[in-house]
């Protein structure tokens, strides 16, 4: 994306004294204000692929003080995709939900990565560890960086791939991260998170931290800084399998990743490689495959008035005598 700019000529505001030039600068700086706020950022996409052999959920959940999109969850099955368009400046994280159902009383839950909403929709809530997760904290039309990763802080659930939807080629800042292994097949035993009708297949691979919550492994209390929490036996398991992914909390030199102007539209991939988890199960596909961000209504109606108020100033400033 672009950085917005707006210049604005004297000269081109007739029949004004240059002695008055002074009084009328705040006005024009208030007008320069109001044209970029009317002009607004270009929203940004994510197009979010099923490429498992089985049904998923994808949840989304966006940051505190950022506004949702019009989906919050969603049935993907396999080999179809839904773009989901958020602000410019999104920030918050993507995952994968697996073998949901809803039983008798209507109650909708998953075995990996539910977010105890009880229906498709998260409306707001997190994904219950252990889940792959994408994060994302969007520049908007600022200049500055898009900042993404995957991470497996939380543990493992899916096979997951993030890719700008720019061209590293044009940008060289824009790489693919991801975690395109399926680590349950190969889950340490006291790592592993087991079907519940029992099968020996796993579903879901957790984290240390999860599984044995202590703070060497949480990155907490004398542990809490990138000095004293090194990785461990479990963390470099993760990272030996998924090199770009988070690992543990401090994984930060070769897990965060950039994208300067990336044009909004990112990739989010479940299951890029082979995968051969359990289906979760069959449901039909959202009729509408394009999912608009909630706030556009809004933020329509505030360009509107934006602009009757620019009418307003161009008004004032034609008709003052100075």
């Amino acid at each position: 994306m672009h950085e917005q700019t707006c210049t604005l000529s004297l000269v081109s505001i007739p029949s004004i004294p240059f002695s008055s030039m002074g009084a009328l600068l705040p006005l024009l700086s208030l007008l320069c204000s109001l044209t970029l706020l009317l002009q607004g950022a270009e929203p940004a996409t994510f197009t979010i692929t099923n490429s498992c052999d089985y049904t998923m959920w994808p949840g989304i959940l966006s940051n505190a003080g950022v506004s949702p999109p019009s989906t919050t969850g969603f049935v993907l099955p396999s080999g179809q995709s839904l773009t989901v368009t958020v602000a410019s400046t999104w920030s918050g994280r993507i995952w994968g939900r697996t073998l949901c159902v809803t039983d008798s009383s209507g109650s909708f839950a998953c075995a990996t990565g539910d977010c105890g909403s009880g229906a498709v929709e998260c409306s707001g809530s997190g994904a219950a560890p252990p889940a792959t997760l994408a994060e994302f904290t969007l520049a908007g039309g600022t200049g500055g960086n898009d900042f993404y990763d995957v991470s497996l802080v939380d543990g493992f659930n899916m096979p997951m791939l993030v890719a700008p939807q720019v061209p590293s080629a044009t940008n060289g800042s824009c790489q693919a991260t991801g975690c395109p292994a399926d680590l349950n097949k190969a889950c340490p035993a006291d790592l592993r998170v087991a079907s519940s009708d029992g099968g020996a297949a796993a579903v879901a691979c957790r984290s240390a931290c999860e599984a044995f919550r202590e703070a060497r492994y949480c990155c907490s209390g004398a542990y809490g800084s990138p000095a004293t929490c090194a990785p461990t036996s479990y963390s470099l398991f993760f990272k030996a399998a998924c090199p770009s992914a988070y690992s543990y909390a401090y994984d930060d030199a070769t897990s965060t990743f950039t994208c300067a102007a990336a044009g909004g539209g990112y990739d989010v991939v479940f299951c890029p490689s082979t995968s051969s988890q359990k289906s979760g199960g069959n449901a039909e596909a959202p009729s509408n495959p394009t999912m608009p961000f909630s706030g556009d209504a809004e933020h329509l109606a505030s360009r509107k008035a934006v602009a009757a108020l620019l009418v307003v100033i161009v008004s004032v400033v034609s008709t003052r005598r100075w």
